[in-house]
């Protein structure tokens, strides 16, 4: 991750800029700091959001204590180069308050069920149908996909629009199991639609 820190205009707020943090994948707003010359430093060396704190008087790196960090995917400079953009995966909850965002939550149900599922596999929680599926490995999760696709085409086909609706469901969770499964994220699958669009 790289850019021109010399271009970036710190005199205007007496050292300190303005950053925007946006979740990469889903686009929503996360929350609002500010940096100063050595905060935007460690962000680039770290590759983990760092703030200058106006109250602490110090540098602080969003998640040092609570392990919630905001993984740097893009940095954008505004136009009048005083202030950034930053484009962030976020580990966690991103407010001090438990929400997702400072600016309260957006409904995003289908990427809550994704890191859900992302979670499942991290933990393994004992009597989880999605653990089940992680410990049985691909070729149980690929059956389930061949099966659940055919159940949709039925639907489609002769059971009305609910029972589609249904079986879209279950086809759906079983195709976010193997991505996650297969260490591939919402975000490559956004990306790779961008590319096609273009």
């Amino acid at each position: 991750m790289k850019i021109d820190i010399k271009k970036l205009d710190f005199e205007k707020m007496g050292g300190l800029i303005p950053v925007v943090v946006q979740n990469y994948c889903t686009k929503e707003v996360l929350m609002l700091g500010f940096m100063d010359e050595a905060a935007v430093i460690k962000t680039l060396a770290d590759n983990k959001v760092t703030f200058y704190s106006r109250t602490k008087k110090r540098l602080w790196q969003k998640g040092e204590t609570s392990g919630n960090f905001l993984i740097v995917k893009e940095i954008l400079i505004d136009c009048d180069s005083d202030s950034l953009l930053i484009m962030a995966d976020p580990v966690g909850p991103t407010c001090h308050m438990g929400a997702r965002s400072c600016f309260g939550a957006r409904e995003d149900f289908l990427r809550e069920l994704f890191e859900i599922i992302k979670k499942r596999k991290l933990e393994m929680p004992k009597r989880s149908y999605t653990s089940e599926l992680f410990e049985e490995g691909l070729s149980k999760i690929l059956a389930k996909i061949d099966e659940e696709s055919a159940e949709v085409i039925q639907a489609a086909e002769s059971e009305g629009k609910q029972r589609l609706i249904e079986e879209s469901c279950d086809l759906l969770y079983h195709l976010y199991v193997l991505l996650v499964n297969e260490n591939i994220d919402l975000s490559d699958i956004e990306k790779e639609l961008k590319q096609r669009n273009g």
